[in-house]
């Protein structure tokens, strides 16, 4: 089996910066594309980003620069970075990705989420 783990999450200020890291754990035989989505209710979970295996980057918010979302596929873990954080990205914070287990086809995985909150 495989298991996505976030941490990083906590209680940041507004415009400080915060860094999540996702970490894919289990008989890992590859990972295509990974995610990061959020959720803060009663909105429905949103796309933040997504990864290639490959690095490529795609940012789905509106003021999309304040987010980096590097990877590292030697450790099987992919990070978030937010800077300029504002009080609306308070959310619980979900890790996705695409993972070939012991060279079966590829499924989807979920992690647990990490809560942030941003005090204004």
């Amino acid at each position: 089996q495989v298991q996505l783990v976030e941490s990083g999450g906590g209680l940041v200020p507004a415009g400080g910066s915060l860094r999540l890291s996702c970490a894919a754990s289990g008989s890992i035989s590859g990972i295509d594309d990974m995610a990061w989505y959020r959720r803060a209710p009663p909105k429905q979970r949103e796309l933040v980003a997504v990864i290639s295996n490959s690095g490529a980057a795609t940012y789905v918010d509106s003021d999309k620069d304040r987010f980096t979302t590097p990877r590292d596929n030697a450790k099987n873990t992919m990070y978030l970075q937010i800077d300029s954080l504002k009080p609306e990205d308070t959310a619980v914070y979900y890790c996705y990705a695409r993972v070939e287990v012991d060279r079966l086809p590829i499924d989807a995985y979920w992690g647990q989420g990490t809560q942030v909150t941003i005090s204004s």
